[in-house]
């Protein structure tokens, strides 16, 4: 039996799809393939994502592929994931989180709190354009679509003093050399989910007892914390919206941040790790009541 894996063809995609593939086999014993799927959100480069629907562009043609049966499972980026699936589906597992924090990556070298002032800064995230801002409003922010490699190149051929990339995704494709900063996730607050693999299943699968077996307890209180806080804002990707987690023995701590009234409200919270749902919400309810 092969268990067949939709992903997105991009590299890191197909990385990640790779980890799932490895702990299908050491810890099931089970053989798997991928199969490689071009989202609509990957034709669209050219156009800022909240301008075309949203992250669910990066989602919705491989679930069709879960509907049809082509493939069993799903691996996807977490901060991809809508909060809200379609009742057919469920996010079975999620076996892996990487490093959660933001980095800046220099086209010279140039460290950033020496960048000079107006210097160009490539990212397309809200929440990451907002965020520099409060640290440099000098800097000038450009828009950059595309998955790694393609950001690396507009970046030299663009004339861009650096760029913003998720660590977890360079750490993974063993690219950690090119990391010129790493941000403080409690000033540079991290996407909801970011650096978590999740596993997406239809219900109706066949092997997803196998699936749920990858499940990381960890990984999950974290990012079921940050879902629920990006549900009880109803965020997204049109949204300025952040949350850092983290478990400290039995507690899980949590500062999140959103834009209410075009101000960013950054509030914490800390409390029981088995409460993580009702933590989210609590935190969601702190910054509305600013």
């Amino acid at each position: 039996m092969s268990i067949v894996i939709a992903t997105r063809k991009s590299k890191l995609a197909q990385v990640q799809t790779e980890i799932v593939m490895k702990i299908l086999s050491d810890k099931l014993n089970l053989d798997s393939e991928k199969l490689l799927i071009v989202t609509e959100g990957d034709k669209k480069l050219d156009v800022a994502l909240d301008k075309i629907g949203g992250k669910g562009l990066f989602v919705k043609d491989i679930e069709r592929a879960l509907l049809e049966g082509r493939a069993h499972c799903a691996v996807h980026s977490m901060k991809d994931v809508p909060y809200q699936l379609e009742d057919s589906f469920s996010l079975i597992s999620m076996p892996d989180r990487d490093d959660i924090r933001d980095v800046f990556v220099s086209s010279n070298g140039v460290h950033f709190a020496e960048l000079r002032k107006g210097a160009k800064i490539g990212t397309s995230s809200i929440r990451r354009e907002a965020q520099i801002k409060l640290l440099r409003p000098d800097l000038e922010i450009v828009p950059i679509r595309g998955n790694v490699q393609t950001r690396l190149k507009k970046m030299k051929e663009e004339g861009m003093d650096g760029i913003i990339l998720a660590a977890a995704g360079l750490k993974r494709m063993n690219m950690e050399n090119i990391i010129t900063d790493y941000f403080d996730p409690k000033m540079v607050i991290p996407a909801i989910g970011q650096g978590a693999i999740g596993i997406e299943v239809a219900k109706t699968c066949k092997y997803n007892e196998y699936f749920k077996e990858l499940d990381n307890k960890e990984v999950r209180i974290t990012v079921d914390a940050e879902r629920s806080f990006m549900k009880a804002l109803n965020g997204d990707c049109h949204s300025f919206i952040g949350c850092y987690t983290k478990i400290e023995g039995l507690d899980l701590y949590m500062m999140g941040t959103f834009m209410v009234n075009n101000k960013i409200i950054k509030k914490d919270i800390l409390g029981n790790k088995e409460d993580n749902i009702l933590l989210g919400e609590k935190l969601a309810k702190k910054i509305l009541s600013v």
